[in-house]
């Protein structure tokens, strides 16, 4: 797109999905419940919908998407969708058209969703693994999983540096390997998850003698660390509010946690075309777990808008003009 890229548009969220409900106009790519076999061909819409969970990252990575798609030529709009139970199904039908995803998240989510939830997990911490998996689930709902780029938002991990500095800790191997009692600040479901207290203990050595149920990478959590209460937290590999609480992550040296590497996911019908794939696989070439840390950093703690940061993010790696 020549000149200056228009800002993308926001939809209000739900709107877009009750007008589809309830007038039936919004196109409909081919679902597993409706149609079977994919055999249709990529379609290429002039006008896409870029969905967002409505977390810092998520909203970020619309922003990101909608404007290669517009530098690339196409009209874009963004719709914030909090809940995967309902952006899932309106990317199937062709209601929201591209979205970034988590990986291994995902495929265990379209896994639990065709084969039940008691149904074996296929996401792990081999990339290529997960990703076979997660592209053999989405292609009979009409979706298309485009190629993982190198920033990967995992569970992980912290402590406080000053705890780090004098037990010298880098990794949770080291942190195994000092035998000290845990307790562990995370969500309630970390007691029975296998990446979480199972796992450390069973692949780590690390002696968890509780969970405190304050939440995934809360102010809470952080400050019970922070205060010596816990000595552990749960968060996520791009969580840009560590500095603030005191607190350094642990390196996954064994790999617990899967491959959470972030996809673009499109709707095979209105995006899947060659020319969306150029415009969206353009990010995978510069945006690292550190670029992303980063970028949360500016919307949550210096209070910038999500479409501000997105945009100077795209202009100073050459990706889309000034």
């Amino acid at each position: 797109m020549s000149g200056v890229p228009r800002p993308p548009r926001i939809a209000a969220p739900g709107l877009v999905l009750a007008a589809c409900v309830l007038l039936g106009g919004c196109a409909a790519g081919p679902s597993l419940e409706a149609q079977g076999e994919v055999t249709a061909p990529p379609g290429d819409s002039r006008r896409l919908t870029v969905g967002s969970a409505g977390f810092t990252e998520s909203d970020l990575l619309a922003q990101m998407y909608a404007l290669l798609l517009e530098d690339a030529g196409y009209g874009t709009k963004i719709l914030s969708v909090t809940n995967r139970e309902l952006y899932e199904p309106a990317l199937e039908r062709g209601q929201i058209d591209v979205v970034a995803e988590y990986a291994a998240t995902f495929a265990d989510w379209l896994n639990a969703k065709a084969n039940g939830a008691d149904a074996p997990t296929v996401g792990s911490p081999d990339l290529d693994a997960t990703m076979k998996a997660l592209r053999g689930l989405a292609a009979p709902r009409g979706l298309t999983v485009l190629d993982a780029g190198g920033a990967v938002d995992q569970n992980a991990f912290a402590v406080t540096a000053e705890f780090a500095a004098e037990h010298r800790l880098r990794t949770l191997s080291d942190l195994g390997a000092t035998g000290l009692p845990i307790r562990l600040a995370a969500g309630d479901e970390c007691v029975r998850r296998p990446y979480c207290a199972p796992g450390l203990r069973e692949v780590y050595g690390i002696d968890i003698t509780a969970v405190d149920p304050k939440g995934v990478g809360t102010t809470p959590a952080k400050q019970a660390v922070q205060n010596g209460q816990d000595q552990l937290v749960l968060t996520t590999t791009t969580d840009a509010t560590l500095d603030e609480f005191g607190l350094v992550l642990l390196a996954d040296d064994k790999h617990l946690q899967n491959a959470d590497h972030i996809v673009p996911v499109v709707n095979r019908a209105r995006a899947g075309g060659d020319r969306v794939t150029r415009a969206l696989s353009r990010l995978n070439t510069v945006l690292t777990t550190a670029d992303l840390a980063r970028l949360n950093e500016q919307v949550d703690s210096w209070r910038r808008l999500p479409e501000d940061v997105a945009r100077n993010y795209l202009v100073a790696k050459g990706l889309v003009p000034r």
